[in-house]
């Protein structure tokens, strides 16, 4: 039985098979896909989520290697010192910022959880600037768990695809999961995310060029 929605009404069949549609289409663009953040393990892909915020994946992927072995493990990094940490991810942009929560997210890890990541939303939430979205990251991609990230291009894609009709991510995270099975929860995100940047531009979405032109009611589509 599909979930209920954030308003409290349940998908119908149509919308659940346009949604059904949708994904089909975009896993035929995007048969296999991940997070383009290099990491090893749990702990390294949670510190580059972290350090994405409002900047590339490429850039964080310039960073992260100096930073991993300046600091091996959460423990190292929970000891470092925050002005050195600034010094390597500085180009991240908000370096202040992001080297106070890596730090502080390796501290919760090492005096929490013994310095191993919970491959649960609501303690991995629990850690100092881990919001929802860098959870379900987490768990989609290093524990193959189903999750579903929103951010600024699952909110778009989703709202012009007629998804949602909500701004809240927590919201927008609902109502994906009751229009999709638990199954395509983990592979979702990455999907949106990809086809926000490649077509479904803020700007400039190349409507004429998208293959969900037929089944997106977004009525200021650009033909």
């Amino acid at each position: 039985m599909p979930g209920l929605r954030a308003d409290g009404t349940r998908p119908t069949p149509a919308e659940r098979g346009r949604a059904r549609a949708v994904l089909n289409r975009l896993k035929r663009r995007y048969p296999e896909i991940h997070t383009a953040l290099r990491y090893r393990d749990p702990w390294q892909l949670l510190v580059a989520t972290v350090l994405s915020a409002q900047t590339t994946d490429e850039n964080v992927n310039r960073v992260t290697p100096i930073l991993f072995r300046r600091y091996p493990t959460p423990e190292d990094l929970a000891a470092a010192d925050p002005a050195e940490v600034e010094e390597i991810v500085y180009s991240t942009g908000y370096y202040r910022q992001k080297a106070k929560a890596i730090i502080a997210l390796s501290q919760d890890l090492a005096a929490r959880y013994g310095g191993e990541v919970p491959d649960d939303i609501d303690e991995l939430v629990k850690l100092h600037g881990v919001g929802r979205k860098t959870a379900s990251v987490v768990l989609a991609e290093a524990f193959g768990r189903p999750a579903i990230a929103v951010d600024t291009h699952v909110k778009r894609v989703s709202n012009r695809l007629g998804f949602t009709k909500s701004t809240d991510p927590v919201k927008i995270e609902q109502d994906l999961k009751a229009l999709f099975p638990e199954s395509e929860w983990g592979g979702l995100s990455m999907r949106l995310i990809q086809f926000g940047r490649d077509v479904c531009d803020a700007r400039a979405p190349r409507c004429a060029d998208c293959e969900l032109v037929d089944l997106c009611p977004w009525p200021d589509k650009r033909l």
